[in-house]
């Protein structure tokens, strides 16, 4: 809780333990779907243990959070003595956790504001670090609503994945890409997952990707990117973007997260890249 405002968020923002003891925030997690097994994200399953099982070719599916489990929450939060709550969530574009979280607010003991990142993964989590820094500021729970919309409206990405088929199958890649031979380097839009660039070996994906965020870095009017680096079974291409994304003036935070089952569902075991934003948004 941040003064007397309550933080809900959802397992697919992939913020740090500490980050969420610091603000003391809730979390609500969504689920993934092994060969019809369910387990909670971060709960039920590590991001280690789910990349392991799909490398044996489970079918895999995702879901959001539940009604009640909003519910209990926002009960939660009103015991613990907050006034207000801001309940900030994966995009409707992909997930229904936004209506679950809205449905839940109808029977919430205290004031719910529900906010539709359009995001996911750590874009969406740099919406809610926004919201986190709004509040600590002191200021309302609509301006830090506010925030996390001009965060979402200007947050860049750029990302490799080894499974251009499972974002196929899932309906993740915008109508009409169709990746290059070699490594494509990807971007997601609203469209869906956009081929930016074509690298042919590794070290050239890593170049391409720091080279979008050092792009942003040039464009950003005198503001200091924060940037989070990230990786979903490819530790050693996120270590290898983070030494060259570090080096970037311009660059004032580079924050480390690991793509977890909900979002590794969709992109599979090999993905590697960046988020970023500048700020002040």
């Amino acid at each position: 809780m941040i003064g007397r405002t309550a933080v809900v968020i959802d397992s697919s923002a992939y913020l740090s333990d500490e980050v969420i003891e610091r603000y003391g925030l809730l979390l609500a997690p969504l689920s993934v779907v092994l060969d019809g097994q369910e387990y909670l994200e971060g709960v039920d399953i590590t991001a280690d243990e789910f990349y392991g099982q799909l490398s044996s070719g489970k079918s895999v599916s995702t879901s959001q959070p539940s009604v009640g489990r909003f519910i209990e929450l926002y009960k939660e939060a009103g015991k613990g003595g907050a006034e207000a709550i801001v309940s900030i969530h994966i995009g409707s574009n992909f997930s229904g956790t936004v209506q679950s979280a809205r449905l839940a607010s109808e029977s919430s003991p205290i004031p719910v504001t529900v906010v539709d990142t359009g995001q996911a993964s750590f874009a969406e989590g740099l919406c809610v670090l926004e919201a986190l820094d709004a509040l600590a500021q002191g200021k309302t729970v609509g301006e830090a609503a506010a925030a996390v919309e001009r965060a979402s409206n200007v947050v860049g990405n750029t990302f490799v994945v080894k499974a251009l088929d499972m974002a196929r199958r899932g309906g993740r890649l915008a109508a009409g890409e169709e990746a290059a031979a070699g490594i494509p380097v990807l971007a997601l839009t609203g469209e869906g997952m956009k081929v930016v660039g074509t690298a042919t070996t590794i070290e050239e994906a890593v170049e391409l990707m720091a080279g979008h965020v050092e792009a942003a870095a040039r464009d950003s009017a005198g503001r200091a990117l924060r940037v989070g680096v990230g990786h979903g079974a490819a530790p050693e291409i996120a270590a290898a973007l983070r030494q060259r994304v570090a080096a970037i003036e311009g660059v004032q935070e580079v924050i480390d997260y690991v793509v977890g089952p909900v979002i590794g569902a969709h992109t599979g075991a090999g993905t590697a890249g960046a988020v970023f934003v500048a700020r002040p948004v």
